[in-house]
């Protein structure tokens, strides 16, 4: 049952224990962040009687940054986050899922490394999956400028419907075009003056637009690595869009455009990478960190994936062109002497055929092996 339905909404507000235990015993709850008051007698109902998997409860926002949210449910809810489609699930019958024949990235970037092979490059498919985006009601639109559409009308509705009822923020125009701005600085450094400049207002009424973007899966911000013992790191974050898609409707950009567009293709192509590593962290079986690193000098690596906070360390550069020369490697290098011993990999992802080795723990691969499942 879906809590956009008004009266049962109303009546869940007004009586959330009565309306608690007259649920069914299993039961699925969309929309559960519009009745935060919920949360109380959900705690009461369970502790009567702890059976896994009773409610299931979905939202289009993180719950648990509601400032009116009655109870967290700690120790009693497991917090599953759903992302678009990545292109591992796209790849699949409707009958497999990624726990059946899971990609092989994952496992080769801390594992035995990449085996030598040649692959087709991908070209346009490539910026055609950018485009696309993994929303599901998306990309059963066949037509590139209505699959636009859909995703403009989303974010609208995002803002009309659920922004409106979890905040006071008056001047909710701001949104689109703050969420507007971000795409079109995603994958690169968030910096929160340059914002609030351009939009005429305070920083900490930037930072709180932002938060809430983020609350709604719309952004996210990737931390910079950083290391006590090396003082010339930067600690600025990076800004990325949370689906390709929806950037790509932002920047009103097809596939044929982003494809002559190459200033634009680059941080988009980096985000696209970024959205489908962490889909794949999702499901992967030890918890992995993301960051980017990046130095006083300008030596950077779009993104560090950690092991926990002490384990493996490996890095991955992003371009889209079908070359890779030694001295795209120079940022991955600097990563590995920061991190010694715990260094992986160091992995540069471009669109080419081959994937080649460039020294030890070094590769050049294939944008595609991201989600082939060997």
């Amino acid at each position: 049952m879906s809590f956009d339905d008004v009266g049962l909404r109303q009546g869940a507000q007004s009586d959330p224990i009565g309306f608690t235990e007259s649920l069914p015993e299993y039961v699925i709850l969309d929309e559960v962040q519009l009745v935060p008051e919920l949360f109380s007698a959900l705690k009461l109902v369970i502790d009567r009687k702890r059976t896994p998997g009773r409610f299931v409860l979905t939202g289009s926002t993180n719950i648990l940054l509601l400032p009116t949210l009655s109870d967290s449910l700690a120790g009693r809810m497991q917090i599953i986050p759903l992302h678009p489609l990545s292109q591992a699930e796209l790849a699949m019958s409707p009958s497999t899922s990624p726990e059946d024949h899971p990609p092989g990235f994952l496992d080769a970037l801390f594992g035995q490394g990449f085996k030598a092979s040649q692959n087709e490059r991908l070209r346009l498919q490539l910026i055609e999956r950018i485009v696309a985006g993994g929303y599901p009601e998306a990309l059963k639109i066949a037509s590139e400028a209505r699959r636009a559409g859909w995703y403009r009308d989303y974010l609208e509705t995002i803002v009309q419907r659920d922004i409106r009822g979890l905040t006071r923020i008056r001047e909710l125009d701001d949104l689109p075009r703050l969420l507007a701005l971000a795409a079109t600085q995603t994958a690169q450094p968030f910096n929160v003056s340059k914002i609030a400049t351009s939009f005429q207002l305070s920083q900490p009424t930037i930072r709180n637009y932002l938060a809430l973007l983020e609350r709604m899966f719309l952004i996210k911000r990737l931390p910079a690595w950083h290391n006590k013992q090396l003082g010339r790191l930067t600690r600025m974050p990076k800004l990325h869009v949370c689906d390709t898609g929806l950037a790509c409707a932002l920047l009103n950009v097809d596939s044929a455009a982003l494809s002559q567009e190459r200033p634009v293709l680059g941080p988009v192509l980096e985000t696209f990478v970024f959205q489908e590593l962490q889909r794949q962290a999702s499901w992967h079986e030890v918890f992995l960190n993301f960051s980017h690193f990046r130095d006083r000098d300008g030596m950077e690596v779009d993104l560090v994936i950690e092991q926990g906070a002490v384990g493996a360390v490996a890095g991955i550069e992003v371009k889209a062109s079908a070359t890779v020369t030694r001295s795209d490697f120079r940022g991955l290098r600097k990563l590995a002497h920061a991190t010694g011993k715990r260094f992986a990999k160091g992995v540069v992802l471009y669109d080419g055929e081959h994937c080649i080795p460039f020294g030890d723990r070094f590769y050049a691969v294939p944008i595609c092996r991201l989600w082939e499942s060997t």
